[in-house]
């Protein structure tokens, strides 16, 4: 649903109290109402002004009333939305999608197989075949394990201890999602739809137990993988085996705000620096 300041209540004309709060409480009922959902963009800060009749100033105010209860965040460039409460998990999809409609798009993942990552960006890069989307320039970092290490996960439940066939069996898999990201960002670069299409994947030696989505390096998801017992088929054999569960992961969203000392922030960019570090030092060509 999209509310347009012209579907928002009026203010109140015997309410002494300051405009910028009596606008910063018209927007909390909408929120609260769900007139706008979790993660909706509000209206612009013009648009809102216009609405009222007050100065930019004014409304600026009411929105830093709105992030202070922690019912907006305010993201540079793109208006305010929302908060999606970082104590539920929230869906990736829309925001990679949203990612896309900017001119330049930057993805980092961290994780096992990115296997969601190939699910999430498809409809985006559709677009862009279709002429829908015209960014300029697509930059998607990934970063797995090496499989071809000893693991804890995956390995073999019985007898329990890292089994080759097993990591070969999950390099596999990581192997065709990455090989089809690789593959269809290329292809857009091919087809001159974008400048700049680029795909770079690298490993490194570590059981990956959680995973990480870093979008245009302001804003991250983040997801622990549950350890599960599976039974498999290697060379045609049934065999138990200690794996992790990625598909529908919970995922959990921070984004920078601006704010100093908020908390989503500093998420933000130490998960960015997180994955800087281990990509320039310890982590190496992909090669499963």
């Amino acid at each position: 649903m999209n509310v347009e300041a012209r579907d928002l209540d009026d203010l109140e004309p015997d309410d002494a109290r300051p405009a910028s709060q009596q606008i910063a409480n018209v927007l909390r009922a909408a929120i609260l109402t769900r007139r706008f959902a979790p993660g909706e963009r509000l209206p612009s800060q013009n648009d809102l002004a216009d609405r009222y009749g007050v100065a930019r100033e004014t409304v600026k105010s009411a929105l830093r009333i709105l992030r202070d209860d922690r019912l907006i965040v305010s993201r540079q460039g793109s208006g305010a939305f929302v908060r999606a409460q970082t104590d539920r998990p929230v869906g990736l999809r829309p925001h990679i999608e949203a990612a896309f409609e900017q001119s330049h798009i930057t993805l980092d993942f961290a994780g096992f197989s990115s296997e969601t990552l190939h699910g999430a960006i498809q409809e985006p890069l559709d677009k862009i075949r279709a002429g829908r989307l015209t960014p300029e320039s697509i930059a998607i970092r990934i970063l797995l394990p090496d499989l071809t290490q000893p693991a804890v996960v995956p390995s073999r439940a019985e007898p329990a201890g890292d089994d080759p066939a097993v990591r070969q069996r999950a390099a596999r898999i990581a192997r065709r999602h990455t090989e089809a990201i690789e593959e269809s960002v290329s292809e857009l670069a091919t087809l001159g739809l974008v400048r700049n299409a680029t795909t770079e994947v690298r490993a490194y030696g570590t059981t990956v137990l959680s995973k990480l989505y870093i979008i245009n390096r302001d804003e991250v998801f983040f997801g622990f993988y549950p350890v599960v017992r599976n039974t498999v088929s290697i060379d045609k054999q049934p065999v138990p085996i200690f794996d992790v569960l990625g598909k529908d992961v919970p995922l959990f969203h921070y984004v920078i705000t601006g704010d100093e000392g908020d908390a989503g922030d500093q998420f933000v960019q130490q998960s960015q620096a997180w994955f800087d570090s281990i990509w320039t030092t310890i982590a190496h060509e992909y090669t499963p």
